[in-house]
């Protein structure tokens, strides 16, 4: 993995900025993990085949009482950590809004992480039911971005 040291900066930056403890980044068959610890930041270089996959993070979303009521409901969630953001700027209509109909493909939003900004989209057709994150707020693996039902 050809990284230079501004790009190793940049991605220790971000495990400060998001308070993360590990952050992990891929390419091909081969992984950097930041790890953070209170006296300094461990830097590792693996073949991925060596390591076993991380364990997904529970989500971090709603409270267990509503979470029992919401048993079949259908959820978009965040891929990763980042951003959330409606619109593809401040100026825009967002991409989607509550009640609309989205169709396979169709951007829902953007989460950004690390300075990229990733486009999430759908995996299915539907409509939108309930958006549960506010605009700018900061997202977790595994939150529950938009309640959502398949067409």
């Amino acid at each position: 993995m050809d990284i230079d040291l501004d790009q190793l900066r940049d991605l220790m930056q971000a495990l400060k900025d998001f308070e993360l403890d590990e952050l992990e980044l891929e390419q091909g068959e081969e992984r950097i993990v930041l790890r953070r610890t209170s006296a300094a930041t461990a830097v590792m270089a693996a073949p991925m085949a060596s390591v076993p996959p991380p364990a997904p993070a529970a989500p971090s979303a709603a409270p267990a009482a509503a979470a029992a009521e919401d048993d079949d409901a259908t959820y978009v969630t965040s891929p990763f950590v980042g951003t959330f953001y409606r619109a593809p700027n401040p100026g825009s209509e967002p991409f989607v809004k509550k009640g609309a109909a989205f169709g396979k493909g169709q951007t829902l939003c953007i989460v950004e992480a690390m300075k990229l900004m990733n486009e999430i989209e759908a995996e299915y057709d539907g409509v939108i039911d309930e958006i549960l994150v506010e605009n700018g707020q900061p997202v977790e693996y595994g939150d529950r971005l938009f309640k959502v039902t398949p067409s």
